[in-house]
């Protein structure tokens, strides 16, 4: 509550950027011209009034002057500590300043009212609380200041008045804070804000404390450590001395290491420079390790080291025929390439324009041809090394230029590992599934192998961790893949294609001979003359019990014919030596699982009824037989159009709708029943649904089986055929037919039939495939369809299925 008192005249004593507090006694310099005018009048007035001689304390921030004072007495006039003339005042309470009046003295004189409030006793509950609370924080602060005596004097203020004005002797209180505090006449309210203010000092000053230790311990490690390194250099140094060593013989001194290495000029010149920021970086300095580990693989890189290429080349070819059957292509293409080199090391033509004679090869076909393997018989045959670099699924650029060296980890990119992995300049690197690579946020790494593959730029290629110049133009690389259509345009066209379009049986038999079954021998625990497998054996394991393009599974089949032989011998069952004939495969490892479409029984043949024809295909896998369906609805159900089922890309829907097409229009001269297309649906299906299947190859395949739906003659059971139909029913060319051919030739078929325009593709078939099989190259649908139908039975009407 509010106490009631008479207006006051008093002279105003200014306090600049300070705030004098009820209850606080400040010594004030009387040198100050104002400050001493305000303490002469009010002692001119305390001659006629009794009792001290009163001032009025105002604060005065930027040149203004608060709304509230606090009155003051002058208790003494002296000198200070410092000599200098002073008063001491104590301030007694709070005055609202008013209006100017006069008074005696030069000072300025006004009109003030006392405005202290009090707290009713006892204390609310509340108030104890905050009485306790600011009692407890002052406490904390005084004790960390050291303050112990002033402590004992808080605690023994009760006052809430008091103790909140108290706080105005706080040094971490801005003048606005203690305005705040002088102009809160409430003392619950001005005891709250007291409150407050020392709360959130005592916060800022454990955050500034917790900061300042932090420091303090990292200064500390810093400077333990250098100490320690001091003395641990100092230790090395005595130890070399006492053993006789000389300085340059450290394993750190890098530069002694870079100048003794046989390196490249201007990869001297940047190794140099590294090492130059190396001596004025400090031991702390996370660039020292970058630095160290750049130079480590700098050093380790082999600059000027070569292998001498064997260029023995009937060597050559002996090794290649040795380790690999079949494959000619690509053996006669490392013959040409180490003949060359031959010829042009004789001649003293090593480098022209700062390349070399490297290739790029691209080995494309079906898994298990053996293109893997294939890398390291090249190798073995030029006398090179040999290295290998996965790329399937790999998705980061990085991978292949390598990172920055401002990122943590960094590593150089795989081409530049595996250079220094083979040791040497000139090794075979094999660029295994490269069809496999993919792109993301994070680059395309097929688009930086461009540089890599181009014999006209990789003497210059630039990895990103390196940074300096590496030639690869006397590398040879060898580039694997299953599917050429997923390797990109510009990339393919910096390689030479080399095509592995899968084994035939007779190469399959002899590689189970000659490779596949010495290596599985070994791995059964069995030797040479303990298990025989006769030719009859493997060429039913070849044609029967596997049906692939490369060797994988027959190896595998072979592998588990070994293990069975071995385990029944191991339980009595068999006796060694034992000789494989064909008969024995069934009582070993089961019945055949792929038994040729001309072995089976007539009846149960696909091509048993009419609408049913054979296509050949091209898959990830090597060539295929692929069977295409016919059938018509039936007249009641109305349907009507051409409906298509198993997975088919648009390309093959629209060869479907081109084959319809032709025979709507050409029915009557094929002497065909073309009414049945207008007035019943048709129906398109190929087996194996879940597989995708897109094309125009099927083309001639879909027309055959539409016409013989139609006509009721059925397809012959020995008749593939592949090609692309147009509307005037031309037979226009496609690709693969070497790799649809060796399939069936797999697959028992002895006829097959071809676009005319692909006869120069016949070239490239073996010709033991070619000896079994007739092959018509037909230009007119037409042929096609006297080629592949039967002839009519008796003119009997044609009996059409009808679909369910």
């Amino acid at each position: 509550m509010a106490t009631e008192s008479t207006p006051l005249a008093l002279p105003v004593l200014p306090l600049d950027d300070e705030v004098v507090l009820p209850g606080m006694v400040v010594p004030l310099d009387l040198s100050d011209s104002e400050v001493r005018a305000a303490v002469e009048a009010a002692q001119a007035a305390a001659r006629t009034d009794p009792g001290k001689p009163k001032v009025l304390l105002v604060p005065r921030v930027d040149g203004t002057y608060a709304g509230t004072g606090v009155l003051g007495t002058v208790e003494q006039v002296g000198r200070l500590a410092d000599g200098d003339p002073g008063a001491l005042i104590r301030g007694r309470g709070r005055v609202r300043i008013g209006a100017g009046t006069t008074g005696p003295g030069a000072a300025l004189w006004v009109e003030g009212t006392r405005t202290d409030e009090s707290v009713p006793e006892p204390l609310p509950g509340h108030v104890t609380e905050l009485v306790t609370e600011y009692k407890a924080l002052a406490t904390a602060w005084l004790r960390k200041r050291g303050a112990w005596q002033v402590v004992d004097r808080v605690q023994a203020i009760d006052d809430v008045s008091a103790l909140a004005d108290n706080s105005g002797y706080s040094p971490f209180l801005t003048t606005e804070q203690k305005v705040a505090l002088l102009e809160t006449t409430d003392p619950v309210a001005r005891l709250k804000l007291a409150t407050q203010q020392l709360r959130d000092h005592l916060a800022e000053q454990d955050v500034a404390e917790t900061i300042a230790k932090d420091v303090q311990e990292g200064v500390d490690k810093q400077q333990r450590e250098f100490l320690l390194r001091r003395q641990l250099e100092a230790v090395r140094k005595e130890l070399r001395e006492l053993n006789g060593e000389q300085e340059g013989e450290e394993s750190d001194d890098y530069r002694a290491r870079v100048e003794a290495a046989d390196l490249p000029e201007n990869v001297r010149a940047a190794a140099l420079k590294e090492v130059d920021k190396l001596e004025r970086s400090s031991d702390q300095s996370p660039e020292g390790s970058w630095i160290r580990t750049w130079l480590d693989t700098v050093l380790e890189m082999p600059w000027n080291e070569r292998t001498e290429d064997a260029y023995d080349i009937r060597g050559a070819q002996a090794v290649l025929d040795a380790e690999h059957a079949g494959l000619e292509d690509v053996k006669e293409r490392i013959t040409e390439y180490l003949a060359v080199r031959k010829r042009r090391s004789d001649r003293g033509l090593g480098v022209v324009g700062g390349r070399r004679g490297g290739a790029v090869l691209a080995l494309v076909g079906p898994p298990g041809v053996g293109k893997t393997s294939l890398g390291e018989s090249v190798a073995h045959a030029m006398g090179r090394k040999f290295v290998r670099v996965a790329l399937g699924g790999v998705r980061d650029e990085a991978e292949i230029r390598g990172h920055r060296r401002t990122y943590v980890g960094a590593l150089p990119g795989r081409i530049v590992r595996a250079v220094k992995e083979a040791g040497s300049m000139n090794p075979v690197v094999l660029l295994d599934e490269i069809d496999k690579v993919g792109s993301d946020f994070r680059g395309d790494p097929a688009a930086a192998l461009l540089e890599v593959l181009d014999p006209a730029q990789n003497h210059t290629f630039r990895d990103h961790y390196l940074e300096v110049e590496l030639d690869l133009s006397d590398v040879v690389f060898l580039a694997t893949a299953n599917v050429l259509e997923a390797i990109p345009e510009a990339l393919l066209d910096r390689m030479e294609l080399v095509r592995l379009d899968g084994y035939t049986e007779d190469e399959k038999v002899v590689i189970a001979r000659d490779h596949l079954l010495p290596r599985q021998l070994e791995r059964a625990g069995l030797d040479r003359d303990e298990v025989t497998i006769d030719e009859g054996a493997l060429r039913k394991l070849a044609g029967e019990y596997t049906r692939e393009a490369g060797v994988r599974t027959l190896e595998r089949s072979i592998a588990r014919l070994l293990r069975k032989i071995a385990a029944r011998h191991e339980l009595g069952e068999r006796e060694l030596p034992l000789t494989v004939t064909e008969g024995d495969l069934r009582d070993l490892i089961g019945r055949p699982h792929h038994v040729p479409e001309s072995a089976q029984d007539p009846a149960e043949r696909r091509t048993a009824v009419p609408g049913v024809a054979t296509g050949l295909a091209v898959t990830g896998a090597g060539g295929d037989v692929l069977y295409v369906e016919a059938s018509l609805a039936d007249p009641e159900t109305g349907a009507s159009g051409l409906t298509l089922t198993g997975q088919l890309g648009d390309v093959m829907k629209e060869s479907a709708q081109i084959a319809l097409s032709f025979l709507r229009s050409h029915g009557a001269e094929l002497e065909l029943p073309v009414g049945d297309l207008k007035d019943r649906g048709a129906h398109i299906h190929f087996p194996a649904g879940a597989v995708p299947k897109d094309g125009p190859s099927a083309g001639v395949t879909m027309t055959t089986a539409l016409a013989s739906l139609l006509s009721g003659r059925l397809v012959r059971t020995d008749v593939a055929m592949t090609g692309e139909v147009s509307l005037t029913g031309r037979v226009l060319p496609i690709g693969g037919v070497k790799q649809k051919l060796l399939a069936a030739h797999r697959a028992g078929i002895t006829t097959v039939i071809i676009p005319k325009r692909n006869e120069p593709d016949l070239d490239d078939v073996p010709a033991e495939v070619l000896d079994k099989l007739d092959v018509h190259a037909v230009t007119d649908v037409r042929q096609v369809l006297e080629l592949a139908l039967s002839p009519a039975v008796n003119g009997a009407a044609p009996e059409v299925p009808v679909a369910a």
